[in-house]
């Protein structure tokens, strides 16, 4: 009953952004880490970050997720500044985890399980280019691996229309407030998670049960 009730007064946050109906706190942005050794580091863009980063830190072999923005022409932008549309960010993740556990197949796998690859520059309630699909690859086998998986989602017909993930080179990552860090876990209650991100990070779970840390398995 509790969360029917939260569902109902978070209805209202279906036609807004993930981040909207929350007072800002500033542009204390977060600190980007530096790679561990023989740690790698995949960048992704699916829709809202909140439950993009919760998805990703779940896999096993991940160390960290944060919250940022790539893929636009603005130098360190704000939350407010990439919802405007204008700075052609999108809400990025930057996933730092171990090849000898995870490899970078089953992380681009595990992206496009994360969030409908179909819908251009929306996921579901969020709409705008901040919100569009896209994939940034570091070298030529990585952009191979994005694209072999999105023939291969294509030819599954698990969606009903085509994959309009973007797959870009990547040039920068900045990372975004330190209040959307790890939002998912530290807002259970609020109602976009409950409404929206929720939803889609279980159906991750059961997709990509095999690959989650135990404490996930359930």
């Amino acid at each position: 009953m509790k969360k029917l009730l939260l569902y109902a007064a978070g209805i209202f946050l279906f036609l807004s952004s993930c981040a909207d109906g929350q007072a800002s706190k500033g542009d204390n942005f977060a600190v980007l880490p530096a790679p561990k050794a023989g740690e790698a580091v995949a960048t992704f863009g699916g829709g809202c970050f909140w439950s993009m980063s919760e998805a990703m830190a779940e896999l096993k072999g991940v160390d960290k997720v944060i919250s940022g923005y790539a893929g636009g022409t603005t130098k360190k932008p704000t939350y407010r500044e990439v919802c405007s549309d204008n700075t052609n960010h999108a809400e990025t993740v930057q996933v730092y985890y171990d090849p000898k556990v995870i490899s970078y197949d089953k992380l681009v796998e595990a992206f496009f399980s994360a969030h409908d690859p179909t819908t251009l520059n929306r996921q579901g309630p969020d709409e705008g280019t901040d919100y569009r699909s896209i994939a940034f690859y570091r070298n030529d086998a990585e952009k191979s691996t994005i694209e072999a998986t999105i023939k291969k989602v294509n030819e599954s017909k698990h969606y009903a229309n085509p994959v309009v993930t973007q797959v870009v080179p990547f040039k920068v990552f900045y990372p975004a407030e330190n209040y959307h860090q790890g939002y998912y876990r530290s807002h259970p209650d609020q109602p976009y998670i409950l409404a929206v991100s929720e939803p889609k990070v279980i159906k991750f779970r059961k997709a990509m049960k095999a690959e989650l840390k135990p404490e996930f398995q359930k």
